[in-house]
């Protein structure tokens, strides 16, 4: 499944292994790719990973999660 979650404050390449560390800590995510430039998040992960808990652990590194 793949999911791409819209996320603020994300500026530099530490943000970037903040999130892509957060994400792939999630039990069924397989690869996550960040796109600085448009703060898109895109999450390969399997069925059972609910986009709550993505946003969740997303927001535990300091970022905002926009719909």
């Amino acid at each position: 499944m793949q999911t791409t979650l819209n996320v603020k404050g994300m500026t530099c390449g530490h943000c970037e292994s903040s999130v892509k560390g957060a994400l792939k800590e999630l039990n069924g995510v397989q690869d996550v790719n960040v796109d600085l430039s448009t703060g898109k998040v895109d999450v390969s992960h399997e069925d059972d990973v609910s986009n709550v808990q993505m946003k969740e652990a997303i927001e535990e590194q300091g970022y905002d999660v926009v719909s």
